[in-house]
């Protein structure tokens, strides 16, 4: 078996060892929401049709921000179960926000699956977001201890860079490809970190937190899970035009079909050269990327540095991410399992 499976194997292993840990706890959670909001929930998690009955072709996800929280809470010397109410918190957030994202960005699918919009309607998508945001919360609040008060500050803090995380996300259709305005890798990376990088800290966090660490360590891991965040997005968006559909759920290039400014396009953008040149063009002309088209501008995008460039940054990112966990006492053989959890989420094709 070559190094890489057997850290493949790791990470698969930690990730099942700490969802099944969860899941009772999530489980419950969603039980106390309306029975309506409760069943499309259940659809959006992957764990029944659009009937209620379980479906074997749903996927619940890798549940990488519960593992998270988990690990965090073991990483400062305490049980894990400990952080099991910031994981069910974190993963409701998490929900809550691709059904929301769904219907913004107009995505049909998720999961390989109809989007919870598509298949219940918008309004209703709605509403089951906003419960499971509620119940996020809620879960939290109730959980027992000291630490309580300082975990829903953080998780509430997290909820407002969410916010202004998607803002910034949905304001960059209006801006330009290139000129005064135009959107700059820099930017970028600011609505990154907080649309997926504040979440992935928080999971650290908030085990961190419910673990009864120091502050120092808190702010440590929390920044360890940004970066994380970052590199994560930069991968994301990496998949978004290169990835296998039968993987990511998603069609071929799909990004470049909705016209949307990721790493690889801003990256290849500021480059310059000749392929660069002929990928503004084609942008700021306006019009519609078919598949023909699609097809041209993933090869302008890659020949300009934007796949490669993009890749790097993930590294830069991961490396930073890696920093921040030496930064902190933890300890090691949990460290040892987020660096694995780390680098599997780097290398992921999902």
């Amino acid at each position: 078996m070559s190094a890489t499976r057997g850290h493949e194997d790791v990470a698969i292993t930690l990730l099942d060892r700490c969802r099944d840990r969860v899941r009772p706890a999530l489980v419950e959670a969603v039980g106390r929401l309306h029975p309506w909001t409760g069943e499309m929930a259940a659809y959006a998690l992957g764990w029944a049709d659009t009937a209620g009955t379980p479906d074997p072709a749903g996927s619940e996800g890798k549940g990488v921000r519960q593992a998270l929280a988990l690990l965090g809470a073991e990483a400062v010397g305490a049980d894990g179960a400990d952080a099991i109410p910031g994981a069910v918190a974190v993963e409701l957030v998490h929900t809550f926000s691709l059904l929301h994202d769904d219907i913004m960005d107009a995505d049909a699918l998720r999961r390989q699956r109809p989007a919870v919009w598509k298949s219940y309607g918008t309004g209703p998508a709605v509403l089951t977001g906003d419960a499971l945001l509620a119940q996020a919360v809620t879960s939290l609040a109730e959980a027992q201890g000291p630490e309580t008060a300082a975990a829903v500050r953080h998780l509430c803090g997290t909820l407002t860079a969410l916010v202004s995380g998607q803002a910034e996300d949905l304001r960059f259709e209006d801006r330009p490809w290139s000129g005064p305005g135009a959107v700059e890798p820099d930017d970028y990376r600011s609505m990154a970190e907080h649309k997926t990088g504040a979440l992935l800290g928080c999971a650290l966090a908030l085990g961190a937190i419910l673990g009864g660490a120091s502050d120092r360590t808190v702010t440590a891991l929390d920044r360890a899970g940004r970066q994380l965040g970052l590199a994560f997005q930069a991968v994301d968006d990496i998949l978004g035009i290169w990835g296998d559909p039968g993987v990511t759920g998603k069609p071929v290039h799909a990004d470049l079909r909705q016209g949307k400014k990721t790493s690889p396009v801003l990256i290849a953008l500021a480059g310059g050269g000749k392929a660069a040149h002929e990928l503004r063009a084609i942008l700021v002309s306006g019009r519609r990327i078919d598949d023909e088209t699609a097809e041209h501008v993933a090869a302008l995008v890659d020949e300009a540095g934007g796949r490669t460039g993009t890749r790097e940054q993930a590294r830069r990112h991961l490396d930073a991410a890696r920093r921040a966990l030496r930064e902190a006492p933890l300890k090691h053989s949990a460290a040892q399992e987020l660096d694995v959890l780390f680098t599997h989420l780097l290398d992921r094709t999902w």
